[in-house]
């Protein structure tokens, strides 16, 4: 009995509590609903609602002639807001929506988009992302006027969301030197050594969460609207950058070689108009713009017989030697201490003048004359690297150059053979841009620029930051050493070491190098080859240097490997600069226009024609509304002739600078491959023909 009773007591106090808690709830919540309303949807709001950064539009990088180096295209995902679209609209449309939906991404059929659509609109989501394949601007423009989407944002419900992508209308031209930021702002080349530029500054918007943890941008008053980044206009020419690249891949191909460089650089400015990069990849097949070597730390490496217009350089300015002065090589070996130095030629070259010493690029000979001259006094010889600049980095533009190494005498790094070595250039270490800029200095009469690649960041008319040519120093040397240092670049290549390249029509100056590879601890059979030097050689407008590391083949020598490669860009460039050789270009221009005095003029976009020719005074007939045009000249007018882009069928680009040709094909899906330089001369498949997909066009530039 007692138990009984025990019991019932017990589940007596159970079943009060449980009311006791059954009557608190419906208190909580009126508290929750009224005195603590606002504070939790306060709380809520801040959960569901952020204001979250909108990313500003990136900048334009342009060449030095305004070429589109690097630019972002907007791309769209589309989504939408089911609930927006009112019933009578949403009932007349949905069934055609979808259908062109379906017809559009090809992912799903016309049923499937409409029960997706009408299913989030039942279930009242208020955010839906059709596709998650983004589309370009013509395609947003087109969906624009499908059925529901044209009653916009507020009536459809349509959600176009921008996402920019990075684009090179180029390709792979410059890739390295334009460069990259990947998503944790790491990169390299302008993109990353400009990026404070040319990112801009984000603006702020307010986005809803939803389920699933998607976020839907909700238009408020107060968003703050992102500022678009700055343009960079660099001092590149895509020309003679396509003629760098193009030459060094082939010599790379034919030689087997593990890297290249090229470097362009106009003498009187220091501005870069080319810098190639070509490594092999990793897979062993091909080459890729993977490192800068012409700029970067990596490329730091001990120069060869190149230094050796600095050693001369020295022996000049100390009034040492003169030109004529004979020495004797013996047969091609000299014992400094427990070092043999050697030369190149088998045998020696026996006894010769300074003046074919360096022609010939004796190692011997240069550095028993320094040795000699300098060996009790050391420093003497360091301090003409100094005074010439080449000790220390330039602060070049693009982040990661590298730092010259030199020994010094007196620390524990120096030998008694040092001196010697150095003065072949071995025991130090430069990359490609330090050696230039000597050789640049040699050209522009003993001024040493800085070397540039940007020459102003501006938005739209507005220069934000321009950068002048900077001189470096004033005079690395005497005038009559310098004309000293430019007959013996002249020599090396019209009777010595490069005598391959010499040309008819135009004089080069410059330097083979060979230094052979130090490979743990202990030179090698591989050799590091380059030759720099500036064209013409009684006028100089350019220099250049060109370096290729481990080619195979018999006579891997400067002169045999890296000299080609620098007569060949130098031909293009000469036969491309009518300021260089006006004849060819004049000939050209004159036989277009024999039969008018009317200007050249053959096809492009006609409001940019029109504007040309305004400026240069001629009248032409108006066109209508036509946006690409061909133009027929007759004895005293100019005509035009509609050139058609926007049916669905191949466009005639012929007669178009390349620039407008990329624009006009890639913008209608076409893939494009083409070779030469100027304007469009024939395209693979004809105008008119209708377009498929994946289509592939060749053009041949002329």
């Amino acid at each position: 009995m007692n138990i009984k009773r025990s019991i019932v007591l017990r589940v007596r106090i159970v079943f009060i509590l449980i009311a006791l808690a059954t009557a608190a709830i419906p208190l909580r919540i009126a508290k929750i609903q009224f005195e603590e309303g606002d504070k939790w949807r306060a709380k809520a709001e801040t959960v569901n609602f952020q204001y979250r950064e909108v990313p500003a539009t990136r900048g334009n990088i342009y060449a030095g002639d305004g070429s589109l180096l690097a630019t972002s295209l907007p791309f769209y995902r589309v989504a939408m807001d089911p609930m927006i679209a009112k019933s009578e609209k949403y009932n007349a449309g949905i069934d055609s929506l979808a259908r062109l939906l379906s017809g559009f991404y090809k992912d799903k059929s016309a049923t499937a988009y409409k029960r997706m659509i009408t299913d989030a609109r039942r279930d009242s989501k208020r955010y839906l992302v059709l596709n998650r394949k983004q589309i370009g601007y013509q395609d947003m423009q087109q969906m624009s006027n499908w059925p529901i989407f044209r009653d916009g944002r507020l009536g459809g419900g349509v959600l176009f969301e921008k996402v920019e992508k990075r684009y090179r209308p180029f390709n792979s031209l410059a890739s390295r030197t334009v460069g990259f930021l990947n998503e944790n702002e790491y990169g390299a080349g302008i993109e990353y050594s400009f990026n404070e530029y040319l990112q801009g500054q984000d603006g702020k918007a307010l986005f809803q969460r939803l389920a699933g943890g998607s976020w839907k941008p909700v238009f408020d008053a107060e968003d703050v609207k992102p500022e678009d980044g700055y343009d960079v206009v660099t001092t590149l020419d895509v020309n003679i950058q396509d003629v760098a690249e193009t030459a060094l891949l082939h010599q790379l191909e034919s030689r087997e070689a593990e890297f290249g460089s090229v470097i362009v650089m106009e003498v009187k400015t220091g501005q870069i108009k080319a810098i190639a990069n070509l490594q092999r990849n990793k897979s062993g097949r091909g080459y890729g713009e993977n490192y800068n070597f012409a700029i970067g730390d990596q490329g730091n490496t001990e120069p060869g017989s190149t230094f050796k217009l600095l050693s001369m350089l020295a022996l000049l300015e100390e009034n040492k030697i003169s030109l004529e002065q004979k020495i004797e090589t013996g047969t091609g070996s000299h014992k400094f201490y427990d070092r043999t130095m050697r030369d190149a030629k088998r045998g020696g070259f026996g006894t010769i003048t300074i003046r074919e010493a360096f022609e010939k690029s004796s190692n011997v000979a240069i550095s028993k004359l320094v040795d000699e001259n300098f060996g009790s006094s050391p420093s003497k010889f360091m301090a003409y690297v100094e005074k010439v600049g080449l000790n220390e980095p330039f602060g070049f533009q693009l982040a990661g150059e590298g730092k010259p190494y030199f020994k010094k005498p007196g620390t524990k790094e120096w030998y008694g053979t040092s001196l010697p070595w150095i003065s072949i250039g071995y025991e130090i270490k430069l990359n490609p841009l330090h050696t230039l800029a000597l050789y640049n200095a040699v050209a522009n009469d003993g001024q040493m620029m800085k070397p540039y690649i940007v020459k102003a960041v501006a938005k739209g008319k507005s220069i934000e930051q321009s950068y002048e040519p900077e001189v470096l120093r004033r005079s690395i040397a005497s005038d009559k050493t310098i004309k000293n240092l430019q007959e013996l670049l002249v020599g090396v290549v019209d009777q010595g070491t490069a005598r391959n390249i010499a040309d008819a029509d135009y004089k080069i100056a410059g330097k083979t190098g060979t230094a052979q590879k130090l490979v743990n601890g202990r030179y090698t059979q591989k050799y590091y080859t380059s030759f720099a030097g500036y064209f013409p050689a009684d006028r100089p407008k350019y220099s250049m240097i060109v370096v290729i590391d481990s080619p195979n083949g018999y006579a891997a020598y400067g002169g045999d490997v890296s000299a080609p490669v620098f007569k060949e860009i130098a031909d293009r460039i000469y036969a491309l600069d009518i300021e260089l050789n006006p004849t060819s270009q004049g000939q050209i221009l004159r036989a277009e226009t024999a039969k008018s005095q009317l200007p050249y003029v053959k096809a492009g976009k006609a409001e940019e024609i029109h504007q040309i020719l305004e400026e240069l005074g001629v009248k032409a007939n108006p066109t209508q509304a036509e946006e690409w045009v061909k133009a027929l000249a007759s004895e005293d007018k100019i005509t035009w002739k509609e050139n058609d882009m926007d049916p669905p069928t191949v466009p005639d680009v012929s007669g178009l600078p390349l620039r407008d040709a990329l624009f006009i094909l890639e913008n209608k899906g076409i893939k494009v491959n083409y070779r030469g330089k100027g304007l469009v001369k024939e395209q693979s498949i004809n105008p008119g023909t209708k377009l498929s997909s994946n289509t592939t066009i060749n053009l041949v530039l002329g």
